[in-house]
């Protein structure tokens, strides 16, 4: 796993500034801290920053191959490259290292031309530039696992893994792009394809673009698709048998490395499975790695031990106390370049850092299982919301609503008129398009009353849900209500929130490579055919992923109820014992600081931070705002106010 970037421009007669690509790369050193390279020619200038996985001392990049026509800039892993040079052998090439996947990508594009990615299993981003067509092709993965984004300043195309390296440019300006972020503020991620950041874009998952002389060209290769067969046609049982071969392939490959893989074991479903497939189908002696927390609320130590007895693995856990999150929250968002409604990326930060601590490059995750296979409690939601709309008198149907989150106190005491209003049970909100959604999109909008007037004003004719809605295909309005939420899910919130703040941006904090058998683009493709009603039957989430692996893990694991993963929000900067906050809290959050960054009404943001110190932010609402604000805040003062390349 790397950190990649570039600078291209016709335009301009001379050669590239390598001082440019040098900053470039430097700032993405934490991506790749092995080594580091830097290519420039004519038109073109690539660096590289390179975190040495597979084929150790053959991989340097950028890389130049097929006879010096090609080079590439590559971040990622092309986990089949075994099977694909192979084929590539047959038909008359020659390789020059001894088993790079990087080459492969080189080799097959020469075979293949731009087609050459819809034949990789694997999560890359990439840029490789052809010479003799002066053409620079970049492509980024089916689902969106590693990043890649682009700015034009001037006549000058920039790319990279992060947007920091494209701010260290001296032609890139800095400013913050406000329907974006009113957009991030409802719906947790920016549209597919938009920053919060003016003039940055990022390449779409499944997505590739060519740049040349005439202009930019993206085109989409690959798509998900939800064609469900009627569950006459297959048994669970049958499904269940597919899926495991599946998974048992995808975990195989994805423990392709000349370095030591381990495994996060969280206790929950998705990671005991994961852990369990690479104990039971391969040789390897097992190390895994997990989070307590001193909060029991929020602390799944006793299923963690429960899956570590029974696969008796080699252990180690990071305890996180409130103030540990409080302390690298900075960094945090550093690392995710956008503001987060949660506290919950701060404790994979510092799992990350241990694991890289204990000798480690790569670490295998169960992400992606919720999306894929109906995990998630707001699956749930709505198909209880639907239920209860059918008989929107009912008093017994709201119930199972608090039977469904009961760790949310406030949500307990509420009427049976709160909870129709607050879930949008309704004969007209039915019929949204963003139904099974609209709950937690409301929640999150409620943020926006922290505005200040003249933000307000700046985004008073943009509406988030209808600009999401113009973006959805038409094929989005012929899906189910289940493959609707579905779809929100692996095109919005896993690529724009799940992705980026909790899986490529801090695992790669820490130099650590993160791969994710449930997001095998076979597994995604598989789990489209399966009927809503094996991945959900009744109210039991991954039904069908239960019944394909019931003999591998812990009954206690695979009988325990859906406990989402949380981590202390408020509490992490506002200490219960009256200790005073971190001093950038206190400062980021100053009315006199919220006033000059102009944001938020200073107002507003006083009131809620009163709440926080007297810990009365109780409520999901005000938790949600508080961070929101202050990710925010942390944003525009590192990437816009005092931004700076790191030295050497």
């Amino acid at each position: 796993m790397c950190g990649i970037a570039g600078i291209l421009d016709f335009k301009d007669s001379g050669a590239v500034d390598r001082a440019i690509l040098e900053r470039m790369v430097r700032v993405l050193q934490h991506r790749g801290p092995d080594a580091h390279g830097i290519w420039n020619h004519g038109p073109l200038g690539l660096a590289h920053t390179r975190l040495s996985i597979v084929d150790l001392t053959g991989g340097v990049q950028p890389m130049v191959g097929v006879q010096g026509r090609l080079v590439i800039s590559f971040n990622g892993e092309i986990f089949n490259h075994v099977e694909l040079r192979q084929e590539l052998e047959s038909y008359g090439h020659r390789f020059a290292t001894d088993h790079s996947d990087t080459e492969v990508i080189l080799h097959a594009y020469q075979q293949w031309g731009s087609d050459c990615v819809s034949r990789f299993n694997g999560q890359w981003a990439f840029a490789l530039w052809d010479l003799e067509q002066q053409r620079l092709f970049l492509s980024r993965d089916r689902l969106g696992i590693r990043p890649l984004y682009y700015a034009s300043a001037g006549s000058t195309f920039l790319f990279g893994s992060e947007v920091k390296a494209l701010f260290t440019h001296p032609k890139m300006s800095r400013n913050l792009y406000l329907p974006a972020l009113s957009d991030l503020l409802t719906l947790w991620a920016p549209l597919p394809g938009q920053t919060i950041f003016d003039g940055v874009h990022e390449l779409r998952p499944g997505h590739s673009m060519t740049v040349d002389a005439e202009g930019m060209n993206t085109h989409c290769y690959w798509q998900l698709t939800f064609s469900p067969e009627p569950p006459q046609a297959r048994s669970v049982d049958d499904w269940a048998e597919e899926l495991r071969s599946l998974l048992i392939d995808a975990t195989r490959l994805r423990l392709r490395a000349d370095v030591p893989v381990g495994a996060y074991l969280s206790g929950g479903l998705d990671s005991t499975v994961n852990a369990a497939m690479i104990k039971r189908f391969t040789d390897r002696q097992l190390c895994t790695f997990s989070v307590t927390f001193e909060e029991r609320d929020f602390d799944e130590s006793t299923f963690q031990q429960d899956a570590i007895r029974h696969l008796e693995t080699d252990h180690q856990e990071v305890h996180c106390r409130n103030r540990d999150i409080g302390r690298v929250f900075p960094d945090v968002i550093w690392h995710t370049e956008k503001p987060v409604f949660r506290t919950a990326p701060a404790p994979f930060y510092l799992l990350s850092k241990l694991v890289r601590e204990s000798g480690f490059k790569v670490v295998l995750t169960g992400e992606g299982a919720d999306e894929m296979l109906g995990g998630y409690d707001i699956f749930k939601e709505a198909k209880i919301r639907r239920f209860w709309g059918r008989y929107p008198n009912s008093k017994l149907r709201p119930l199972l609503l608090k039977r469904l989150y009961p760790y949310m106190k406030n949500l307990q005491a509420q009427s049976i008129e709160y909870l129709k209003a607050f879930f949008h049970v309704s004969e007209q909100q039915l019929s949204h398009p963003l139904f099974s959604h609209l709950p937690r999109f409301e929640l999150t909008r409620k943020t926006h009353l922290f505005f200040s007037p003249d933000v307000k004003r700046e985004i008073s004719q943009r509406d988030p849900y209808d600009a999401l809605i113009d973006q959805l295909p038409p094929r989005f309005f012929e899906l189910q209500s289940f493959e609707q939420a579905q779809f929100l899910e692996t095109e919005i919130l896993l690529p724009g929130y799940i992705l980026s703040s909790q899986g490529d941006r801090m695992t790669m904090g820490h130099s650590v490579e993160g791969r994710f058998p449930f997001l095998d683009h076979r597994v995604a493709e598989l789990q489209g055919r399966i009927p809503a009603q094996y991945k959900m039957r009744v109210l039991d989430e991954k039904h069908v992923l239960k019944q394909a692996t019931k003999d591998l893990i812990p009954t206690s694991v695979l009988k325990r109820p859906k406990q989402p993963y949380r981590a202390p929000d408020a509490q992490s900067f506002f200490p219960a014992d009256g200790s005073p906050p971190p001093e950038y809290v206190r400062a980021l959050l100053d009315e006199d600081k919220i006033k000059r960054t102009g944001l938020f009404n200073p107002r507003a943001v006083a009131q809620l931070v009163r709440k926080a110190t007297g810990h009365q932010v109780v409520s999901v609402k005000d938790n949600m705002a508080l961070l929101g604000i202050l990710s925010t805040q942390l944003l525009v003062e590192a990437f816009i106010e005092k931004f700076d390349v790191p030295l050497p």
